[in-house]
């Protein structure tokens, strides 16, 4: 029996985040708190819509257009965009939209990969430099020596140098993609090793790294069970960074002739080819430049969105 003196509970209801007073709502975890502080991030929101986009676009290209980008018809050179072409032919009568999807296919992959590379390589420097002191002076000076280099110089050094060998090794197409996936993701990683290295100096003096190294627990386990999930947040927003930053490179070489081949096209080698040809077709150049802003805006503004969300201090502010 309910006493009439005692006032009835509050029933509380989850679908006012907010909260009115003395209404208790339930805490959300940390990815579903991640996940509301980034919709709450407009220009996040656009950006990754953008870039689910783009990757649809890519991938189930050839379905919804099924039209080979080496097909050559003389009779519709420079055609102005059409229900064939939607985005128009060049000067030898391809079709545009069939060579941005194969061309983004590739960049994107590039992109990607090169990403993937640099995270690792700055992920092992930043997670050494930062719990071992006796390697922090070494490992710090070849990060500062690596960023003190004329990085696109570098690159086209060691493109005219290896390029030819790795074509014999591992096919022209094969050993093109290696070459330039390595040489981006090899000159892309300090930043997020200087990054990483800052976190974990601060996290090996908190409590719950104290004890667990005064019970005994290895070094490895440490690194892996107590380090490497508390620095995810600048590890993922780098990742983002690093995608835009890798295709943005992999254009630059492209367009300079010294990235891929022209009969394995990038955005950026499409750029190159067009470019020769801007006064008598620009969209050549309109169109592989409006793929290359809309994939590195929309994974800016993801990244944004992502260091807002991920960072405490940044709650609220979206």
């Amino acid at each position: 029996m309910t006493d009439p003196a005692m006032p009835d509970p509050v029933t509380v209801n989850s679908a006012e985040p907010g909260g009115g007073d003395g209404i208790e709502t339930p805490e959300r975890g940390l990815w579903n708190d991640v996940w509301y502080q980034f919709r709450q991030h407009k220009g996040a929101v656009a950006g990754a819509i953008v870039f689910a986009m783009i990757i649809f676009i890519v991938v189930f290209g050839p379905v919804l257009h099924p039209v080979d980008p080496t097909h050559i018809d003389v009779r519709a050179r420079n055609a102005l965009p059409s229900l064939a072409h939607p985005m128009g032919t060049d000067n030898i009568g391809r079709d545009t939209f069939a060579g941005i999807i194969q061309g983004g296919r590739i960049s994107l992959a590039v992109g990607f990969t090169a990403m993937a590379l640099a995270l690792l390589l700055g992920t092992l420097v930043g997670v050494l430099a930062g719990y071992y002191r006796r390697l922090d002076g070494v490992l710090m000076r070849v990060t500062d020596l690596f960023l003190a280099l004329p990085i696109l110089p570098l690159l086209l050094v060691v493109i005219l140098l290896f390029r030819d060998s790795l074509r014999s090794a591992f096919g022209p197409e094969t050993g093109i993609f290696l070459l330039v996936v390595t040489i981006i993701g090899a000159t892309s990683w300090m930043q997020t090793a200087r990054i990483v290295r800052g976190d974990v100096l601060a996290l090996k003096e908190r409590e719950f790294v104290l004890a667990a190294r005064s019970i005994g627990t290895p070094d490895r386990r440490i690194i892996l069970r107590h380090i490497l999930p508390n620095v995810l947040s600048p590890i993922m927003v780098s990742a983002t960074l690093g995608i835009a930053n890798a295709i943005i490179t992999e254009s630059a070489l492209s367009f300079l002739g010294l990235g891929f081949p022209s009969d394995f096209p990038t955005w950026g080698r499409l750029l190159f080819d067009g470019s020769n040809f801007m006064a008598l077709n620009p969209s050549r150049v309109i169109w592989p430049g409006l793929a290359i802003s809309l994939t590195v805006l929309s994974v800016n503004y993801m990244g944004d969105g992502l260091r807002d969300a991920l960072d405490p201090r940044m709650r609220g502010r979206a």
